[in-house]
């Protein structure tokens, strides 16, 4: 399990600011592909006043149909993997990347709860990728603190997993 209390509001909020200073700093945008989180990600970026100067917008792709027609990702990665693995995230974000012809793109799937888990795949069961220029990240996670806690800790790691990108590359090009 992911340790760590949700994140308030507010913090969420502060991290955006972070984000999109980082995103302005870099001349980079960033566009969004949620599933779990509803469209969360987005909804926190846009608290920030000027955020239409770097985020592009965000495709919420609750479903497996969605997930294929909105974002490009393959049936065949569904198929094999699920919505909910590491390489249906990886094809969500170069899909809201290239589709929204974005910089960058953070893509959050996972099983929000309280049902729909199973033995290999808990509730809670997150993965978050970061399509970016020359590759991206990954990460996986393992939240357990009910359905809207879930949430809020998986937009907070993936606004993270944008900054510690963004703050990792800064001396290179993008």
């Amino acid at each position: 399990m992911t340790p760590g209390r949700p994140p308030t509001a507010e913090a969420l909020v502060d991290l955006a600011r972070e984000v999109q200073a980082a995103c302005l700093d870099r001349g980079l945008t960033l566009a969004t592909a949620e599933s779990c989180t509803g469209g969360l990600v987005s909804h926190i970026l846009t608290e920030v006043p000027g955020s239409s100067a770097y985020f592009v917008g965000g495709i919420v792709s609750y479903s497996d149909r969605a997930k294929c027609a909105l974002l490009g990702v393959p049936q065949t990665t569904l198929d094999r993997y699920g919505a909910v693995s590491a390489q249906a995230a990886r094809a969500m974000a170069v899909g809201a990347r290239s589709r929204l012809e974005a910089d960058l793109a953070v893509a959050v799937t996972g099983i929000a709860g309280p049902s729909g888990g199973s033995l290999d795949k808990p509730v809670g069961l997150t993965f978050i990728a970061l399509a970016a220029p020359r590759g991206g990240r990954l990460e996986r996670h393992v939240w357990s603190g009910g359905r809207a806690a879930d949430k809020r800790s998986s937009a907070q790691a993936a606004l993270r997993l944008v900054l510690a990108w963004l703050i990792a590359t800064a001396t290179t090009s993008p």
